[in-house]
């Protein structure tokens, strides 16, 4: 593979926050959600990839320890580096907002609230909660560089995330952290969509007009025993931006 395929974004990354081996990881992700390799391909062996972003072989073998652990990655001793068949769905599948004109990015996430709570009659509904049973509230801004571009409200069973209000670091991919931190793979996502017109919160939030169109989605996500896991309620700017939807 040649080495300007990777085009060397580690640069872009904010050194003055993160180490140097997870600026290696973090870029790894972004190659993986361009899809320069498909779930179950080889990556390129730890000399290309530390002679490709500038740094040590050590520095490498250390990101793709941490992409191990995380599932996104499995390593064969004596054969090499392969993307994990979760991988694909996890990190590009899942999140279909995508800038005009642009490769599909990794979002980043900016917490803005969490609770616990007695869920609405819709969330009861959606989720088939009995009554009774509460759930965690977790509202989110996604960002694409540094453009706010959709507001998140998720809902999770306390059932089957008991202690997810005491985690001190919620990653930006969720997926991942119910799968190492939970042991729930997700398997489906039902997602509808429809056009809205922005509120006065979603002109705060998102930097649109009161009114401007917007796109409302929700999504159910199931796990691999269909289990209920989540209920998200998604307002995203359609200003610059697109839902995409691909399949196999």
């Amino acid at each position: 593979m040649a080495l300007q395929v990777f085009e060397n974004k580690l640069s872009t990354l904010p050194k003055q926050v993160l180490p140097l081996y997870k600026q290696v990881e973090e870029h790894i992700k972004q190659l993986i959600l361009e899809q320069r390799w498909k779930p179950g391909d080889m990556l390129p062996n730890e000399l290309l990839l530390a002679k490709e972003f500038g740094v040590s072989q050590g520095t490498v073998r250390k990101a793709l320890n941490s992409l191990t652990e995380s599932n996104l990655v499995h390593r064969h001793q004596g054969v090499g580096t392969f993307l994990s068949e979760q991988t694909g769905q996890t990190l590009y599948r899942f999140f279909p907002i995508v800038e005009d004109g642009k490769l599909p990015a990794l979002p980043k996430a900016e917490i803005t609230g969490m609770e616990l709570i007695r869920p609405t009659p819709d969330v009861v509904l959606q989720l088939k909660l009995r009554v009774g049973e509460r759930v965690i509230r977790l509202s989110r801004l996604r960002t694409l560089g540094s453009t706010y571009i959709l507001s998140e409200e998720i809902h999770l069973p306390e059932k089957y995330f008991p202690d997810f209000m005491d985690e001190e670091d919620i990653p930006h991919t969720l997926y991942h952290f119910y799968q190492t931190r939970f042991n729930y793979t997700v398997h489906e996502t039902t997602d509808r969509i429809k056009a809205v017109l922005a509120t006065q919160k979603d002109a705060q939030q998102l930097g649109v007009k009161s009114g401007d169109p917007i796109l409302l989605f929700t999504r159910l996500t199931r796990d691999k025993d269909g289990k209920l896991l989540e209920y998200r309620i998604n307002r995203c700017r359609s200003d610059d931006f697109h839902y995409l939807s691909e399949q196999d």
